[in-house]
C-alpha cells in the first residue's frame, strides 16, 4: 500500500466523528502527524494487556474489539478510533482489536498523539473524555466490579 498523501489523510480524518469540529488548520496538522498502515483480515492490531504506544483511526474496513476470553464488545468501522486509553493513562491495553476485513488505519505514536492534543485540546478533549468514560463504564459493567477511586 502506498502511504496516503496529506490530502487523503485530511479527507479520512475529516470524515471521523472525533475530528468533526476541528478547524482546517487543526485537521491538517493532525493529518501531517499521522502515518498510514494497512493490515490484513485476521490480524491482531492491539492485544489486551500489552503496552500501548499508538492511537489508531479506522480509515477503511472493519475490526472487532474483544475483552477477556474473546467476548466481543464492539465492532469498529471507518471513523472509529482506538488506543487512546493506554496513551492517556499510561496503562496497558484494555481490549484486543482484530481486523475483520482488510483494515486501513491512520496511526499516531505517543509523541504525535500528545502533540495533537497540545494544539487541538479544546476541540478534542471533551470528545475523548466522553468516549473514555463510556468505555470504562462498559468494561466495569462487564467485569462486575467498581473502578477504584483511590490514588
Amino acid at each position: 500500500m502506498d502511504e496516503p498523501n496529506l490530502t487523503d489523510r485530511v479527507a479520512l480524518l475529516r470524515g471521523g466523528w472525533l475530528f468533526s469540529e476541528c478547524t482546517d488548520d487543526e485537521i491538517e496538522r493532525i493529518a501531517a502527524l499521522a502515518h498510514g498502515m494497512r493490515v490484513p483480515a485476521g490480524h491482531v492490531v492491539v492485544r489486551e494487556g500489552d503496552v500501548g504506544c499508538e492511537f489508531y483511526v479506522v480509515a477503511d474496513g472493519t475490526a472487532r474489539v474483544t475483552v477477556g476470553d474473546g467476548v466481543a464488545v464492539a465492532d469498529l468501522r471507518a471513523g472509529s478510533f482506538f488506543g487512546e486509553m493506554a496513551l492517556l493513562d499510561g496503562g496497558d491495553r484494555v481490549a484486543t482489536v482484530t481486523a475483520t476485513t482488510e483494515l486501513e488505519l491512520l496511526v499516531l505514536h505517543r509523541d504525535e498523539f500528545n502533540e495533537m492534543l497540545a494544539f487541538a485540546m479544546p476541540t478534542l478533549a471533551p470528545k475523548l473524555l466522553a468516549v473514555v468514560g463510556r468505555r470504562v463504564r462498559e468494561l466495569e459493567a462487564r467485569q462486575g466490579h467498581g473502578i477504584p477511586f483511590g490514588v
